[in-house]
């Protein structure tokens, strides 16, 4: 029984919240006279010790007292005697540990918004540095039409923004404080909650006490933002894999994030981004777990409840690692633009650009000169050339009308240029979003 139901091994990583409710607890009492000066003093002396304590590695915890909260009081009665046992008037280790909880979240939260906007920092800048560029744009993992590097990077920085907004959006509605729910029905005690609430940083108190002790939405939308982000770090990793390899030849990592093998002295292996993609399992697992923890229980609190932190912690640990491999690989991978920009012209990834010339110089329907640049195409495939390679008299006996002008759009930075829609991959388009979010992340 004792094995099951203790959690201090694990909610031991809330000691730093479980301190920081009890202070404003034992404030907000004293406020209402229900503690008086020199206990709230011997309170407030006990609890700084008892964390000098734990910081140092010197605190007793013990598994007979199941829990960092049941710990923490123990121990601050041991220290000041009578004024340790009337901390916990007015409140529930049912609102103390969904109090704590959403503490311990709501740091992770500002802690890792800080590391996603560093690691679109480095996007950014690095897609500053290669906004013209050029590499081959994929659909299928087929060569379909030339973008630059930057605009590459900075599809990553859009997603890593969403992942960010998604963080604040959990963080903004986490912040009501369900310390004075008590164990689910409220308390007959006439305390502040206004003032809790404010002492702890919260918004307000939450409204229904049997929501707030039962309540774990906040963790596990923060574990939904927490796997949609470490999916796109899982994209993003698997790019790099892609770009090492000797096929592609995209870009160099440096000793710093490779691997070599135990028997293949030539091997330099991505084992960083390989490890970056494996993390997500670790991630989507937690939600899952969580969700299913909380799928069948009635109002207002059971024990199953207890299972809600570990997923947490572990997700936390294996995202902000996987931000900060990323980070690191981003600022380190070196790009070969003479390769990438050798394959952005390759399958005959400037189709499309002559279907727009036809569109546009000869007024032919789009699907017309779709019709006309596949027969082009096939042509030059034919004859083992790019759509360049062909002279102006092969193509005039698809359509008469072609001109030497045509020429002028079939080259990778003619290609890459003519994208200046919003949001395209024209290189002024790429150092203009590059700018921008340097300067909005500064």
């Amino acid at each position: 029984m004792q094995e099951i139901n203790a959690s201090i091994g694990f909610d031991r990583k809330l000691w730093r919240q479980d301190i920081r409710g009890s202070r404003a607890h034992a404030a907000m009492l004293a406020s209402i006279g229900l503690l008086d000066k020199q206990e709230l003093g011997a309170i407030e002396t006990g609890l700084d010790t008892i964390a000098r304590e734990i910081e140092a590695g010197r605190f007793p915890f013990s598994d007979d007292l199941e829990d960092i909260h049941m710990n923490i009081e123990a121990r601050l009665t041991e220290r000041i005697g009578e004024a340790g046992k009337r901390l916990h008037t007015a409140r529930s280790r049912n609102d103390q540990v969904a109090t704590d909880f959403r503490l311990w979240v709501r740091d992770a939260i500002d802690g890792i918004g800080a590391q996603i906007g560093d690691l679109m920092a480095v996007l950014a800048t690095r897609a500053a540095q290669h906004a013209a560029d050029p590499m081959p744009g994929f659909t299928h993992l087929q060569t379909a039409q030339p973008v630059t590097f930057g605009h590459h990077l900075l599809a990553y920085v859009e997603m890593l923004a969403r992942d960010r907004a998604r963080l604040a959006d959990c963080r903004a509605r986490l912040n009501e404080c369900p310390l004075g729910s008590a164990a689910l029905a409220g308390t007959s005690f006439p305390i502040d909650r206004d003032a809790t609430a404010a002492a702890l940083g919260f918004d307000r108190p939450t409204a229904n006490s049997l929501d707030a002790v039962s309540d774990r939405d906040f963790a596990l939308e923060f574990l939904g933002a927490a796997a949609i982000s470490a999916m796109h770090l899982s994209r993003f990793a698997e790019e790099i894999v892609i770009w090492c390899s000797a096929p592609y030849r995209f870009i160099r990592l440096s000793d710093a994030f490779t691997t070599g093998s135990s028997i293949m002295p030539q091997k330099r292996n991505p084992d960083a981004a390989e490890l970056v993609r494996a993390k997500t399992g670790r991630v989507t697992g937690a939600l899952v777990s969580l969700l299913t923890v909380m799928k069948g229980l009635p109002l207002a609190y059971a024990k199953d409840m207890q299972e809600d932190k570990e997923p947490v912690f572990e997700a936390v640990t294996a995202w902000t690692l996987a931000l900060a491999a990323t980070a690191g690989m981003a600022r380190d991978l070196t790009p070969d633009t003479a390769r990438m920009r050798e394959m952005a012209g390759s399958g005959f990834a400037t189709a499309t650009d002559l279907a727009d010339w036809l569109v546009r110089v000869l007024r032919l329907p789009f699907r017309e000169a779709h019709h006309v640049t596949g027969r082009l195409v096939a042509m030059a495939e034919a004859k083992g050339v790019d759509l360049a390679g062909l002279s102006l008299a092969e193509m005039q006996t698809v359509l008469a009308g072609i001109t030497q002008d045509v020429f002028d759009v079939l080259t990778v930075d003619a290609s890459v240029a003519s994208r200046t829609s919003y949001g395209g991959t024209a290189p002024a388009n790429v150092a203009a979003q590059a700018a921008r979010w340097l300067k909005a992340l500064a």
